[in-house]
C-alpha cells in the first residue's frame, strides 16, 4: 500500500512537495510577486534580508521557526533606553557597608548622648553612682602627670595641633577638607556652652556649676580626631587615628583623676565628639569623591597641587 505523501511542513520530512501554509507559521521574510494576491505585507518590496545570507530553519528551509527572535534595537531606541537607564539608576541605592556601619555608630552615639544628658540633668541611681565613682578616683596618681593629661584638652594645646594639620592640608591644595574640619571645631563651643548653662551641674570638688558636658574632653576629641582625619590620606589611618584616640582617653583620665569632672561629663562629651567626627568623616569622603574631576581640570592627572 502506497504511503500518502506528507507535507514538507512536517518535521523530519525530506519530500520535494511545495510547502503548505499553516496558521501560526512565520512568513515575515517571504517575498511575493506584485499583484499575486498573496496576503503578505512584503509583496512588491525587496526582502529585508538577502536570500543568500538567511539562516535556515531546522528543516533546511529559509526562515525561522516560532518564536521569531527579536530584531536588534535601532540607534534612536538604544539612545532612549540608555537615557531611561541613567534616569532610573538615580533611585537605586548602592550597597556600601562602611556607610551602614557609620550610620549605626552615629545613632549609637546619639542615643548614648541623650541618655547621659538626661541622667546628668536629673537625680537618680545612675547619677549617684557616678558621683560615688568620681569621689573614689579623685586625687589618685602623680599630680604633675594628671595635670599634664588634663591639660591635653585645653585650647592652648589641642587647637595648635589642629591648626598645624589645617595648614598642612591647605598647603597640599585641599582647602575644602580644611574648611570642613574648621567648621567641626567651631561646632564644639556652639554646642557645649549652651548645654553647660542648661544642665548647670555642680563640679566634684567645688560648688561652681556648669560642668556638663566636659569642654576639655570635647575639645581634645574633636581637635585630635579632626587632625587625624585630615592627615590620614598622607600618613594612613592606622597611624593617625590611634594617636588621636590615645590623646583623647588620656585627657579624660587626667580630668577624672584630678577631680575636675564627673565620669558622666566625660562620657557625654565622648558621645558628642563621636557624632561630630562621624559627620566630618562623611564630609571629607564627599569632598574626596569630587576631587578627581577638579584636580583633572586644574593640575592635570589627579594631582594635589603643591
Amino acid at each position: 500500500m502506497r504511503e500518502t505523501p506528507r507535507s514538507q511542513g512536517t518535521a523530519g520530512d525530506t519530500g520535494s512537495g511545495r510547502p503548505q501554509h499553516r496558521s501560526g507559521r512565520a512568513f515575515a521574510h517571504t517575498t511575493g510577486a506584485s499583484g499575486s494576491g498573496s496576503p503578505h505585507g512584503s509583496d512588491g518590496r525587496t526582502a529585508q534580508t538577502p536570500r543568500g545570507v538567511r539562516h535556515t530553519g531546522p528543516v533546511g528551509r529559509p526562515g525561522t521557526t516560532p518564536p521569531v527572535p527579536g530584531r536588534p534595537l535601532s540607534r534612536p531606541s538604544r539612545q532612549l533606553f540608555a537615557v531611561l537607564s541613567r534616569f532610573f539608576s538615580v533611585f537605586s541605592v548602592p550597597r556600601r557597608p562602611w556607610q551602614s556601619r557609620r550610620a549605626w555608630l552615629f545613632a549609637l552615639c546619639a542615643v548614648l548622648f541623650v541618655l547621659v544628658t538626661w541622667q546628668a540633668a536629673v537625680g537618680g541611681p545612675v547619677r549617684r553612682a557616678d558621683e560615688r565613682l568620681e569621689l573614689s578616683l579623685a586625687g589618685h596618681g602623680p599630680r604633675p602627670l594628671t595635670e599634664l593629661l588634663a591639660d591635653l584638652g585645653s585650647v592652648v594645646v589641642a587647637l595648635p595641633v589642629l591648626a598645624l594639620a589645617l595648614g598642612y592640608v591647605v598647603w597640599r591644595g585641599r582647602r575644602d577638607r580644611a574648611l570642613a574640619a574648621a567648621l567641626t571645631m567651631v561646632a564644639v563651643p556652639v554646642l557645649v556652652v549652651p548645654l553647660k548653662f542648661w544642665i548647670d551641674r555642680r563640679g566634684p570638688l567645688t560648688d561652681a556649676t556648669g560642668y556638663y558636658p566636659s569642654g576639655h574632653t570635647a575639645t581634645a576629641m574633636v581637635a585630635y580626631g579632626a587632625a587625624a582625619l585630615l592627615l590620614a590620606p598622607y600618613a594612613g589611618r592606622r597611624r593617625t587615628v590611634p594617636v588621636a584616640v590615645l590623646l583623647t582617653l588620656a585627657t579624660g583620665t587626667g580630668l577624672l583623676l584630678r577631680g575636675y569632672h564627673w565620669p558622666l561629663d566625660v562620657l557625654g562629651s565622648l558621645a558628642l565628639g563621636g557624632m561630630l567626627l562621624l559627620l566630618l568623616d562623611r564630609a571629607l569622603r564627599a569632598a574626596d569623591s569630587r576631587r578627581p574631576q577638579r584636580s583633572g581640570k586644574k593640575t592635570g592627572v589627579g594631582g594635589h597641587g603643591k
